[in-house]
């Protein structure tokens, strides 16, 4: 404190015609020079420009007299002087990130920008190739993956096991690894699908069976309409 009162006490004898000045070369040589300063001489630069301001405006209060007239000048001359004040501080601030006055050239991204402009934005696309699914009739028996024996009696898939769905068509299909089994209801109104390994069981009114991707059944409502799968299905339409 005791450097910056002095400072501000030599400009506040010297003329404000002297002090004033020397505060515009001051700031000519933060702002021209900011990115060769060393921090701490821009932070006393810095300084030095408040406490000289206040320095100047108790010069220009001498110089006039001292009176209404003087005190009113002084007081415009701080509120412009400090008003452009702070606005040089905020445009030597605006690059500034963590408290230092310029970033460390080691903290800088090492990739150059022919690099940087080549990299991939947002994640990677990710291109779904169905499996379609191989339909099989009860007519001529039905072949599991998981090696289970299937009959179908009364509407329904009965698996050796003692598992089996109803209300379905003759018309059925297993996910490539047999986790999943799918059959058509009747006259086409939608199908039935059957998470073996999860013991879930969905009836899908109004969907088709398009496909399988990663063990997981895709769906659509017609030929033609984008296949979805089967979380974005549920919730969509009738579920049993």
């Amino acid at each position: 404190m005791l450097p910056a009162l002095a400072w501000a006490v030599s400009l506040g004898l010297l003329p404000w015609w002297l002090g004033l000045p020397l505060l515009f070369a001051l700031a000519a040589a933060v702002l021209l020079l900011q990115h060769r300063l060393a921090g701490e001489h821009a932070t006393m630069i810095r300084r030095g420009l408040r406490w000289g301001l206040a320095g100047v405006l108790f010069a220009s209060l001498r110089a006039l007299g001292g009176d209404a007239f003087a005190w009113g000048a002084a007081s415009l001359g701080a509120l412009a002087g400090y008003t452009l004040l702070a606005g040089l501080e905020a445009w030597l601030d605006r690059s500034r990130r963590d408290g230092s006055w310029r970033r460390d050239p080691a903290a800088a991204p090492s990739a150059e920008w022919p690099e940087l402009a080549m990299a991939p934005i947002g994640p990677a696309a990710e291109i779904i190739e169905l499996q379609p699914p191989a339909w099989q009739s009860a007519d001529e028996g039905l072949t599991d993956p998981s090696a289970h024996r299937v009959e179908y009696r009364d509407g329904a898939f009965l698996f050796s096991d003692g598992s089996g769905i109803g209300g379905v068509g003759p018309q059925a299909a297993f996910s490539p690894a047999g986790r999943w089994f799918a059959a058509r209801m009747p006259s086409g109104r939608g199908v039935a699908l059957w998470d073996r390994e999860g013991h879930h069981r969905h009836r899908l009114r109004g969907w088709q069976l398009c496909g399988w991707y990663r063990e997981q059944p895709w769906l659509s409502r017609r030929e033609g309409d984008m296949p979805l799968a089967l979380p974005d299905v549920l919730g969509r339409d009738d579920e049993d």
